[in-house]
């Protein structure tokens, strides 16, 4: 079985459990796309949090604009 990763691990790469969650389900639903063509049945959401521990998933926040 494979070893399950802490959440705490995570927000060391994230700082945000909100932005962790959102990263992981968008990764994940675009796997789900991709896997729509292939006969190959992954978990999303466990590559997705694989990618991210290893670096090959990144994000970026976008500056917040305040409107005066």
């Amino acid at each position: 079985m494979a070893k399950q990763t802490a959440v705490d691990d995570l927000m060391a790469i994230i700082d945000s459990r909100y932005a962790l969650v959102v990263v992981v389900a968008k990764r994940a639903r675009s796997l789900i796309a991709a896997q729509q063509d292939e006969e190959q049945h992954i978990n999303p959401v466990t590559a997705a949090i694989a990618e991210l521990q290893s670096g090959d998933l990144r994000y970026y926040r976008v500056p917040q604009t305040t409107d005066n």
